[in-house]
C-alpha cells in the first residue's frame, strides 16, 4: 500500500530530530510534524538550556556526522566528576583519564543540538518538515496509520507505515492511542540557572547530595556553570522570586567554597520532577520513543541520553527490516526494537530512583552506609569503571551507532 510517508515523526525536538538524522542517508521517507520553527540563530546567551551528553552518545552523533558541528559550537568537555555527600566524609572521583576516554561527557546548549540536527536534515529530499503544526487525530488501519494534523490553520490528511511518538513527557499521541503512564511524583522540582565562579572549573563536574535533593555544577564553558538544583516543590515558587544576591547566597551556602565565590548568575526556570514508565513501548504502526516512553530524575543527568540511545536502536532495527524487505510497522519488527531497550531503561530508571532515594533518607545508620558506599566506588577501580560504563551509555549490547559505526544503508 502506498503511503505519504514511511515514517512520520511526531515531535521534532531532540530526540525527534536525532531520528531523522540517523535515517537521512536511506530511502526511507520521512515527515517530521512540530509545533515550533526551527531553531533560527547561532548566537549563543549566558541563559541557554544545556544538557550533559554521555560519551557514549558523543560517538552516536559521530557516526550519525553531526558531531564536528556540535563541538564546532561549542561543548564544554567534562574530564571529572566529583560527587559527595553534604556535610558527611563520602565522596567519588571519576575522571576521563581512569576511564580511558577522551571526556566522561560534554555539556551542551540545546540550541546547538537543534541546530546541528536541523541543518544535517534540512534539505534532503527523502524528510519534510512540517511546521508549525499539531497533531488533531490519529488512527490505526493494517496497512497504516493516519495522521491528521493542522499545519499553518489548515487541516492535512496524512498517512504513513509507521508513526513515531517523539513529542515529549506528556505525549498527546500517547493519550490518543490509550497507552497508560505509571508516574512516581518525586515532589521535587528542578531549578535551573547558570553561575560564573571565582575559580576555574578546569571541566569537572560537582555533584552535592543535599538535605533537599542533589545538586549540580556542570561547566558550561570557560568561566560558566550550569546549575540544576533539586528542591522540594513547595519551595519553587519562592526560589524563582528571590532577586539575584539572593539566589547566590542561598546557593553558594548549598555547594560551598570549592569554585570560590559565585559571580553573576542567569535567569532561573523550574521543571517538576517525576519517574514516568509505560507498560507498551510499542503498538502495530506505532514506537514511543524518549521522554515520551521514559522520564528518569535528573541526578545522573541520564534523561535525553537514554532518548538518544532510544534513537540508536530504532534507527539500526528499522533499517535491518527495510534492507531485508520487511514491513517497518509489523509489531515483530518493533518488538525487537522495544525487547532491545527494555534492560537499559530499567536499568538508568533503577539507578537514579534508587540514588534520590537512598540520599533523601537522613536515617543516621543509612547515611553512615551511603557515605562507606562512595568511597568504596572512590576506592575500587573495578566499582568505578562499572558506574562510569552505565553513565556513559556504553553498557550492555550497544546499537552501531553507539560504537561509532554508521548505519548501513542499502540502495542509498
Amino acid at each position: 500500500m502506498q503511503t505519504d510517508f514511511d515514517i512520520l515523526i511526531v515531535g521534532g525536538g531532540m530526540v525527534g530530530a536525532s531520528l531523522a538524522g540517523a535515517l537521512r542517508d536511506s530511502r526511507l521517507r520521512v515527515g517530521i510534524v512540530e509545533a515550533a520553527l526551527p531553531p533560527a540563530t547561532d548566537t549563543p546567551g549566558y541563559d541557554d538550556r544545556t544538557v550533559a551528553l554521555a560519551y557514549g552518545s558523543r560517538r552516536i552523533f559521530e557516526a550519525m556526522g553531526v558531531w564536528s558541528a556540535i563541538e564546532q559550537r561549542g561543548a564544554a568537555p567534562i574530564e571529572r566528576i566529583h560527587i559527595s555527600d553534604r556535610g558527611r566524609f563520602g565522596f567519588t572521583r571519576l575522571s576521563a583519564a581512569e576511564a580511558g576516554v577522551p571526556a566522561l561527557g560534554y555539556v551542551v546548549a540545546n540550541w546547538v543540538i537543534g541546530r546541528s540536527l536541523y541543518d544535517a536534515i534540512a534539505g534532503h529530499t527523502g524528510i519534510e518538515f512540517l511546521c508549525p503544526a499539531i497533531v488533531q487525530s490519529v488512527a490505526f488501519a493494517p496497512q497504516s496509520a493516519d495522521v491528521t494534523i493542522n499545519i499553518g490553520g489548515n487541516e492535512r490528511r496524512l498517512s504513513a507505515r509507521l508513526i513515531i511518538a517523539a513529542d515529549g513527557a506528556d505525549s498527546p499521541i500517547r493519550a490518543a492511542v490509550g497507552i497508560d503512564a505509571q508516574r512516581v511524583e518525586y515532589e521535587q522540582a528542578a531549578i535551573v540557572s547558570s553561575v560564573t565562579p571565582e575559580r576555574a572549573h578546569h571541566g569537572t563536574a560537582y555533584e552535592r547530595f543535599t538535605e533537599t535533593g542533589p545538586l549540580a555544577l556542570l561547566p558550561a564553558g570557560p568561566d560558566r556553570c550550569a546549575v540544576v538544583w533539586t528542591v522540594p516543590r513547595d519551595t519553587v515558587d519562592a526560589m524563582l522570586s528571590w532577586d539575584d544576591d539572593t539566589f547566590r547566597a542561598r546557593l553558594q551556602e548549598c555547594f560551598g567554597e570549592r569554585l570560590g565565590n559565585f559571580g553573576r548568575v542567569g535567569k532561573r526556570q523550574a521543571y517538576p520532577l517525576m519517574l514516568t514508565r509505560v507498560r507498551e513501548h510499542v503498538r502495530p504502526r506505532l514506537v514511543l520513543i524518549g521522554n515520551a516512553a521514559h522520564t528518569v530524575h535528573p541526578v545522573a543527568g541520564q534523561g535525553f541520553n537514554l532518548g538518544l540511545r532510544d534513537v540508536a536502536a530504532l534507527a539500526q532495527v528499522l533499517l535491518e527490516s527495510a534492507n531485508a524487505g520487511g514491513d517497518i510497522g509489523d509489531l515483530a519488527v518493533l518488538q525487537r526494537y522495544a525487547d532491545w531497550r527494555a534492560r537499559d531503561n530499567k536499568r538508568v530508571a533503577n539507578l537514579t530512583h534508587s540514588l534520590i532515594r537512598l540520599f533523601s533518607n537522613n536515617y543516621l545508620p543509612l547515611a553512615y552506609a551511603r557515605n562507606v558506599g562512595l568511597v568504596a566506588v572512590d576506592l575500587l577501580p573495578p566499582l568505578k569503571r562499572a558506574f562510569v560504563r552505565v553513565t556513559s551509555g556504553l553498557g550492555g549490547r550497544l546499537p552501531r551507532l553507539a560504537c561509532g559505526l554508521r548505519l548501513t544503508h542499502e540502495h542509498s
